[in-house]
């Protein structure tokens, strides 16, 4: 008889890297269960009796959505402040977010030219504008929203000012990985030539991101709108403090309709990101 060639486990097995993903597995649930227990996170609540009879008693609120007229001239005024909001506060945003892309942006430096290494001072002013944006961002505007309001009171003001914080922070860190991640090779021509940064970023730089870079702020734009809905309730204004209203209220009819406009703004968000991006592509 003739001797059969010996066959490995891995051969034998359909995936030879099992094992590694069982391993991998494991250790990410001896991570996570920790972390379940320690935030008290318990599923079972949702399907307790007492809470599947109040949610079910609150959806069914839900049905018809309100509709009068009074109520919808009031949900079409808070929508149109809502998207006020988003848009002037990602304006602001802008407005801090490109200057500090500008100067945080290694290849638009001009000093590095020749050398390959920027010069002292201007490392050190680039580094301290990446922490600006870093404390920017790393405060959820929420909390930004809270400490407006305690400032200046309620009102859509604490909102505007709120996004324009801790967006200007993300465009500015996004914007500057996009365009360091894009060909350099026209940027650097330019600089090389005597174009200043904004020459290289307009004709250089930006050509080769502008479709990333659209539509990364249409994204943040809708972004904003979510995050104008939710500072609504800490007394922002726009449509999350209706909705909170309502909600207290147990008006199941309105939040409804709320919702439902809500799904319909960040669903039009999307349609505008796509229009943008196949013009660009």
């Amino acid at each position: 008889m003739h001797n059969l060639p010996a066959v490995s486990a891995a051969e034998r097995h359909p995936d030879p890297a099992w094992r590694s993903r069982v391993t991998w597995t494991l250790l990410l649930l001896v991570v996570l269960w920790p972390m379940a227990v320690v935030s008290e996170f318990q599923p079972a609540l949702l399907f307790d009796t007492a809470s599947l009879a109040a949610t079910g008693q609150f959806l069914a609120a839900f049905v018809p959505p309100a509709h009068s007229p009074e109520f919808l001239a009031m949900l079409l005024r808070e929508t149109w402040q809502t998207v006020a909001i988003a848009t002037a506060g990602l304006t602001l945003a802008l407005l801090g977010a490109i200057p500090a892309t500008l100067v945080v942006t290694e290849r638009l430096s001009i000093s590095r030219l020749g050398t390959g290494r920027m010069a002292l001072l201007p490392a050190a002013v680039r580094q301290l504008v990446r922490w600006l944006l870093v404390l920017l961002r790393s405060v959820p505007e929420l909390v930004w929203a809270l400490l407006f309001v305690r400032i200046i009171g309620l009102g859509p003001t604490a909102g505007v000012l709120a996004i324009a914080l801790t967006y200007c922070g993300m465009l500015g860190k996004v914007y500057a990985e996009i365009l360091e991640s894009s060909e350099r090779h026209a940027s650097d021509t330019l600089l090389a030539n005597g174009g200043s940064r904004l020459a290289a970023l307009l004709y250089g730089a930006l050509p080769e991101s502008a479709s990333e870079l659209v539509s990364y702020t249409v994204y943040r734009w809708e972004c904003a709108i979510r995050g104008s809905v939710v500072m609504g309730f800490v007394g922002a204004g726009g449509l999350g403090q209706r909705m909170d209203e309502s909600m207290k209220m147990l008006a199941g009819g309105e939040v409804a309709s709320m919702l439902l406009v809500f799904v319909l703004l960040v669903a039009g968000a999307d349609v505008v990101s796509k229009q943008l991006r196949r013009r660009l592509g």
